[in-house]
């Protein structure tokens, strides 16, 4: 396994700084910004999973809070902020630039994983920022919740969804027929359900998106050397 460094971060966001982890393998090109969900963190096992086998893939990872812990607390009593999609967003987009002003970071490519009601943070951010986000994958999202952005998306988009997870499937296919991603697909991993906590489902979901960034990275280097 190649070398990994691990660095603790801060984004300052509006009137906030929000923790974050930055891991970098040697010989990235490129960083996957993690979205988690509601009620969910940095430290969310399954995202965990995800970005480790994305450095196992030689593919950098931004894992950050999207609350304070006061903020956190707040939700937690009535619900209101993991549904804030457009101050999700916004603190997603400035940790994006925080990203492009570093000087490991500046020139590589970047993309999202979004969680949850995270994914449509992610993709109203890719919106906002347009040819910045190279890839987006979605695990269990809402990309409903993204709205009219939908629409503004130009990343290549791949929703995975739990075979299970009935409700979502629906939300998720309604959402993709509206993406305006000249390449989006929609992935169901059978028998799985929201959390994807059944044998190989998360297994599953991670290879998918290495798979996912690796080809669209790729591809974002090739066009940018024919310019």
């Amino acid at each position: 396994m190649a070398h990994q460094s691990e660095q603790e971060i801060f984004i300052e966001t509006g009137k906030v700084a929000l923790p974050g982890t930055l891991g970098m393998p040697d010989g990235a090109a490129a960083v996957v910004l993690f979205a988690h969900g509601s009620g969910s963190g940095r430290h969310s096992p399954r995202n965990q999973y995800v970005a480790r086998a994305l450095r196992e893939a030689g593919i950098g990872t931004l894992l950050f809070d999207l609350l304070t812990p006061n903020e956190e607390a707040v939700d937690a009593a009535n619900g209101a902020l993991r549904f804030d999609i457009a101050l999700l967003a916004g603190r997603l987009a400035d940790a994006t630039r925080w990203l492009m002003r570093q000087p490991e970071t500046a020139l590589m490519r970047l993309g999202y994983f979004g969680a949850s009601t995270g994914a449509a943070a992610a993709l109203v951010s890719a919106a906002q920022l347009g040819d910045k986000i190279g890839a987006i994958v979605s695990r269990g999202g809402r990309p409903d919740l993204a709205g009219d952005a939908l629409a503004n998306v130009k990343a290549p988009t791949l929703l995975i969804v739990g075979g299970n997870d009935e409700p979502v499937i629906e939300m998720n296919r309604a959402a993709m027929a509206r993406l305006g991603s000249e390449v989006k697909r929609m992935h169901v991993v059978p028998r799985a359900t929201h959390l994807f906590e059944e044998p190989g489902a998360l297994e599953e979901v991670a290879r998918l998106a290495a798979d996912w960034f690796k080809t669209y990275f790729a591809g974002a280097s090739k066009a940018a050397a024919r310019k």
